[in-house]
């Protein structure tokens, strides 16, 4: 089928269902960063890959909203007239349908794969102009996917002990004081990271992100009812999680819902991470919902000193891989071998595929050389890869996961001798990067009260960049943790604690012609002091001849020498040959 009889098709249910439009988000039921193949469902309607949108279909308009990132890929891939393209934050698609629908028409969504927050918001917008919101039975998309691919059936990972630090009855006994405080009687989990960091499991049903497709229902004992494919089960799973733990197939889950007002009058959910659909059960049951973070948000967020020893085992073996990379991209450059965005991004996970404890990925590389890597999350993979360009800038964006910890770096890197209006911003988003990473704050100090030290060096000269300072990162879980974070987020949010890993990586892009961007992972750490400290996990040199020494005071020198330092007393001695004296050279100190 072509995307205009998918279109076709789709409106052809729509009229049968009594529908003026259907709402198709890029998410699928599990409200996950990544969506596995068979739930690409937006990709399959529309042949829009991003990761990120909405398709709007009325009767006479296919309407495809995206932000920023994606509007020339949008246009590419799904052109005008069959579709109409609208930026997705300057106008919200409940608002374009507010102001286009009429009163008493309807809108159906599949509500597993909008979360409970933003349903709520949809529908209220809607019903400013009396149009209803109908969460529909199937999803409408899977009625006309004839050639669906099949799910992943592949056998889930029990993690030991020796690897988490804490048991799962250890954990779920923890998550259990959210629900006493709370007055709850159960909290429904769907967020898949929660629910494998609980069993002390993994999986591979999704790209990057090491978990299995699963729902579950935990009381305030503890004890915990899982909703998974059962095919994907192992010997000694109930052992290893532990007494009050049981599995029930999927399909069930939904009648399991319509049934748990036996037992359950007040529930625990995360408005912003559930799906609406199984509180919408929930409450047409008379359970009372309580809207909270999911309970194990914190306690995932903070890592202990068992999963903190192997996640800096973890970048050891990265910044190996790191550095054996970038030290090849250097000889390439030197002997005038042409490459592209894409020969070098093989090249890097190559070098990472040669590690035996590599799992997968931890994203999709950002492989961006010249203009491109002015687009903070440029994919090559959106087009043809551009060559990288001489005298100028690459930036490489990548990350690893290892069964004790997951990575993530960014390192700007010179393609023959930048120019000094380069080296001068570079330099200036390496200060920022240093700033932050000295910082020492109280306990309770936020994210968003330390971002303006990454920034600092690029206010005084009126630049910023556009997105956030830091990420939480979780440990071979995913590659974007909450509840911390560093940004310009306005009001309260969460405290940065002893054990949370976060991302430090400011930037700066300049449109149509370079972008930079310096990221470690750094761990919160506790100091002789009241306050609290970062230590960076990354081992990777920063490319010296890109830093402008005249801009640096002698506290961001000494740092710079002693990051190097540590990144060479740690990764030397197993590298050998060229790749050693290439990271004796890159990591010389600044005054040599």
């Amino acid at each position: 089928m072509t995307v205009a009889s998918r279109l076709e098709s789709l409106r052809a249910h729509m009229q049968s269902l009594k529908l003026d439009a259907i709402w198709v988000p890029r998410a699928d039921e599990f409200l996950g960063e990544y969506v596995p193949i068979h739930n690409e469902r937006l990709a399959y309607l529309t042949g829009f890959t991003g990761s990120a949108g909405v398709c709007v279909v009325t009767m006479d308009a296919a309407i495809l909203f995206v932000d920023g990132r994606y509007t020339l890929q949008a246009a590419s891939q799904c052109p005008e007239p069959l579709f109409e393209h609208q930026h997705i934050i300057e106008t919200p698609p409940e608002v374009l349908l507010r102001d286009r629908l009429s009163k008493n028409q309807v809108v159906g969504v599949d509500a597993r794969c909008l979360s409970f927050q933003s349903f709520t918001r949809i529908e209220q917008t809607l019903g400013e102009n009396g149009i209803s919101l109908t969460a529909m039975a199937e999803n409408a998309v899977d009625l006309i996917w004839t050639d669906r691919p099949e799910a992943s059936v592949n056998s889930i990972i029990l993690l030991d002990e020796a690897v988490t630090g804490a048991s799962s009855i250890q954990k779920r006994t923890a998550m259990t004081q959210s629900l006493k405080e709370a007055n709850a009687d159960a909290v429904l989990l769907t967020q898949l990271d929660s629910i494998a960091w609980a069993l002390n499991i993994r999986g591979d049903d999704v790209p990057h992100l090491p978990v299995l497709l699963a729902y579950a229902i935990m009381t305030r004992e503890g004890d915990f009812t899982l909703f998974t494919d059962t095919h994907k089960l192992v010997d000694g799973l109930a052992d290893h999680v532990g007494p009050g733990f049981s599995v029930l197939p999927i399909d069930q889950f939904d009648a399991y819902l319509k049934g748990l007002s036996n037992t359950c009058a007040r529930l625990l959910f995360d408005p912003q991470t559930c799906h609406a659909h199984s509180p919408l059960i929930c409450r047409d049951q008379g359970i009372e919902l309580i809207a909270q973070n999911d309970p194990a948000e914190q306690p995932k967020a903070c890592k202990n000193a068992i999963e903190v020893a192997g996640i800096r085992r973890a970048h050891v073996r990265d910044g190996v891989a790191l550095c054996r990379f970038l030290a090849w991209l250097d000889g390439e450059v030197a002997s005038g071998q042409a490459h592209d965005e894409g020969s070098v991004s093989d090249r890097l996970e190559a070098f990472r595929r040669e590690l035996p404890e590599l799992k997968d990925l931890s994203f999709s590389t950002i492989s961006a050389a010249g203009p491109n890597a002015a687009m903070a999350h440029y994919s090559h993979t959106n087009g043809v890869p551009s060559p990288l360009i001489l005298n100028s800038v690459y930036l490489v964006d990548s990350g690893g996961q290892y069964l004790d910890g997951t990575t993530d770096v960014t390192r700007t890197i010179a393609i023959g001798e930048p120019s000094d209006r380069q080296k001068e911003m570079f330099t200036r988003v390496l200060k920022g990067h240093i700033a932050l990473s000295s910082a020492r704050f109280p306990r309770g100090t936020a994210g968003n009260q330390l971002d303006v030290l990454a920034r600092q060096f690029l206010w005084e000269i009126g630049k910023d960049y556009d997105h956030g300072t830091g990420h939480g990162v979780g440990c071979y879980l995913s590659v974007h943790e909450g509840p911390q974070r560093i940004g310009k987020t306005p009001g309260p949010t969460a405290a940065l604690r002893p054990g949370m890993v976060v991302s430090n990586e400011p930037g700066y892009y300049e449109a149509g012609a370079y972008g930079i961007r310096c990221e470690n992972l750094l761990v919160v750490v506790e100091t002789d002091t009241p306050m609290l400290a970062f230590e960076p996990l990354t081992l990777a040199p920063f490319d010296r001849r890109l830093i402008l020494v005249s801009l640096l005071s002698e506290t961001e020198k000494q740092w710079i020498d002693d990051y190097h330092a540590q990144v060479r007393e740690q990764i030397g001695g197993k590298l050998q040959g060229e790749e050693k004296a290439w990271l004796q050279s890159m990591t010389a100190p600044l005054a040599a």
